[in-house]
């Protein structure tokens, strides 16, 4: 079944976009370094400074490229895998070569990006053995376009994964949050999200989007389509079962990465993202600040745990003083706005 399109007063692109983009400059000064290093730089966790400027990562950017080769691909009708890839490659091209591409991207990306350019079938640039998080850390605009079917969603969400980052497991949690994105974006209850997750998975766990994917799961070395997808639902699942384990006995003041992981790879990107919103589902900020203060990925934890307050509560969760003065703002606001309307 095919969810409605996310209502308008919410705005929830806006309040995705901004969320993630805060997330992320706030995670990334602290990035690299343990939480004992963050509390001497900056004090308590709860007070952790938005500082000035309010620099991104290449987490914020990609989704920018991302969002961008969406919009170009159905400028010319409905989003199918034959419009998207082209577009989507071409920015991420783009994001390659440009001069603010010095935020200390991702080894695959780089890689990746740089095949891209250079072949006209995408399947020969994936990296088939990277799940790191750079696939799902950019997968948000795809939950927030209106009017896409299940499969569409599902196929647009593991085809830009599966342009750089060819793991099963890349693919499904890139899915998995494009899925949280639109629950709730949609009005799921935050109690409830993990729950409709895992359902989701368990559903999804055989099923590979060949129209979307094409021959990929040929080059991974798996006995069926089936078996490829499968290792990466499964992994998902488990990172599901490791979110629901911790909220059983929450410990706001313990780095959250202690129970679902440092984040440098998807499944657990997704899990910590999860955990960091779900300790704090009705305080965005302080949801933020404990994702930004951890000791993994802090700027992808921190990046995802911002779309996913922003598409809970809108664009009315953010601070205007601190969304007014993040990088790339306009850039953002313009494709909130395809899909706020």
């Amino acid at each position: 079944m095919t969810l409605a399109t996310p209502p308008v007063t919410k705005q929830a692109a806006t309040g995705v976009l901004t969320g993630l983009a805060l997330g992320d400059a706030l995670g990334f000064p602290t990035e690299f370094n343990d939480v004992p290093s963050i509390l001497a730089k900056f004090g308590p966790w709860r007070r952790l400074p938005l500082l000035t400027p309010a620099v991104v990562s290449d987490d914020t950017q990609m989704t920018i490229a991302l969002g961008r080769g969406i919009r170009t691909a159905m400028d010319s009708g409905l989003l199918t895998p034959e419009r998207m890839a082209g577009p989507v490659s071409a920015e991420f091209v783009a994001w390659y070569h440009a001069p603010d591409n010095n935020r200390a991207p991702g080894n695959t990306c780089l890689t990746a990006c740089r095949l891209l350019e250079h072949t006209r079938i995408w399947q020969e640039a994936s990296q088939l053995d990277s799940k790191g998080c750079g696939a799902n850390m950019r997968v948000a605009p795809v939950g927030l376009v209106p009017g896409l079917s299940d499969e569409q969603r599902a196929g647009a969400a593991q085809l830009q994964a599966a342009l750089t980052h060819g793991h099963p497991t890349a693919l499904a949690a890139s899915d998995l949050l494009a899925r949280a994105v639109l629950l709730l974006a949609q009005g799921c209850e935050p109690l409830g999200l993990i729950g409709q997750l895992r359902s989701y998975a368990v559903e999804n766990r055989g099923r590979y989007h060949a129209r979307w994917l094409g021959d990929l799961w040929t080059r991974a070395g798996d006995a069926s389509p089936q078996a490829y997808i499968q290792r990466g639902w499964d992994e998902c699942l488990a990172a599901l079962e490791t979110v629901r384990d911790a909220l059983r006995d929450p410990s706001p003041e313990t780095d959250p990465c202690e129970r679902t992981g440092d984040g440098w790879i998807a499944e657990e990107a997704l899990a910590t993202a999860l955990h960091c919103f779900l300790l704090f589902p009705d305080e965005p900020v302080t949801a933020l600040r404990r994702a930004a203060c951890t000791r993994g990925d802090s700027d992808s934890i921190a990046c995802l745990t911002g779309a996913l307050a922003g598409a809970h509560l809108g664009a009315a969760a953010w601070p205007k003083e601190w969304s007014e003065r993040i990088e790339y703002r306009s850039d953002l606001l313009s494709l909130a706005a395809l899909w706020d309307s």
